[in-house]
């Protein structure tokens, strides 16, 4: 199994900025390299972790109990955390964090199929309990469907094509592995897209998965739940590592920190109520260091935004 080693670890908490008695939330738990390193910074403050994913939680538990006792896990997606967080009293934070990378031990478990390395059969559900899986996305979506998951949420050219074959193929037999899908997307690509440097399935793939855990949604919901859960002062910070959910991050952080023109009389002076309630504390993305992508190549596609809440 693989090591996962936490990207950005080290900007991420100088930019959330912690408060020893702090609330701090950790929308994604994983292997807890980010949540180990707040905690260890918490004296009378509180961390609640999140994460759907049962190993991730066990593993975690132990990593984190040997750090300290102030932390609260709770499996469920992060879209929910805000009324998870309501029941237990807790109605503003200090700081969130979001990672939104899959982990590592998720790739590089191979019955897991996530990874279009190894063979699988088809699954790439983060929660186990949930019902649908990649197998029933590329056995019963129509080719329509198909094509529009591929192409909006894996921006892949071949879309119609690849979809198009695979409706083809499952006529005969559905299409039940990782492997048997690659050798699909292989065979319908021309010979100088599969000589690019990176995987000719890796577009794909990172579609069926944003499908199938409905990635997207869930970071919609949350990023609105997390800006309004700030406390003054607080501090959102998010790692993204696709153009898709960047976008979305930088227009959710946009829309709340940047006041489009004035109301009133331009030669007026700004009103406080005209302020933004929000800043974003760089407003060039931070990208890892040469150090860090080399020892770790899947930190290479890592962008972090930082948004701060300058008044309630």
């Amino acid at each position: 199994m693989g090591k996962h080693a936490s990207v950005l670890l080290d900007e991420a908490i100088d930019a959330l900025s912690i408060k020893p008695n702090g609330v701090y939330v950790d929308l994604t738990l994983g292997r807890a390299g980010h949540s180990s390193e707040i905690l260890k910074r918490l004296t009378g403050g509180k961390l609640f972790a999140f994460d759907k994913d049962e190993e991730a939680i066990k593993e975690s538990t132990t990593k984190l109990e040997s750090v300290g006792g102030n932390f609260q896990i709770i499996r469920d997606d992060f879209r929910y955390f805000k009324e998870d967080l309501a029941k237990l009293g807790v109605n503003r934070v200090d700081g969130i964090l979001v990672d939104l990378g899959v982990s590592s031990p998720q790739f590089d478990e191979d019955s897991r199929g996530f990874s279009y390395r190894a063979d699988a059969r088809l699954d790439m559900r983060m929660d186990s309990r949930q019902a649908l899986s990649a197998y029933e996305v590329v056995n019963t979506y129509d080719l329509t469907s198909l094509t529009k998951v591929f192409r909006e949420y894996g921006e892949d050219k071949y879309s119609y094509q690849i979809a198009k074959r695979i409706v083809e193929m499952r006529q005969n037999q559905p299409v039940e592995t990782t492997t048997e899908l690659v050798d699909i997307i292989k065979s319908v690509k021309p010979m100088k897209e599969l000589l690019k440097k990176g995987h000719p399935a890796k577009q794909i793939f990172q579609a069926l998965r944003i499908e199938v855990n409905d990635e997207l949604g869930a970071l919609k919901t949350m990023l609105g739940e997390a800006i309004s859960l700030l406390n003054k002062n607080g501090r959102l910070v998010i790692i993204s590592f696709q153009s898709l959910e960047d976008r979305m991050v930088k227009n959710a952080f946009h829309d709340v920190s940047v006041v489009e023109g004035s109301r009133h009389n331009v030669f007026s002076l700004p009103r406080d109520e005209d302020q933004p309630s929000y800043i974003m504390v760089n407003n060039k993305v931070i990208v890892p260091s040469e150090k860090e992508m080399n020892e770790n190549p899947r930190s290479k596609s890592a962008k972090m935004r930082i948004l701060e809440r300058v008044r309630l």
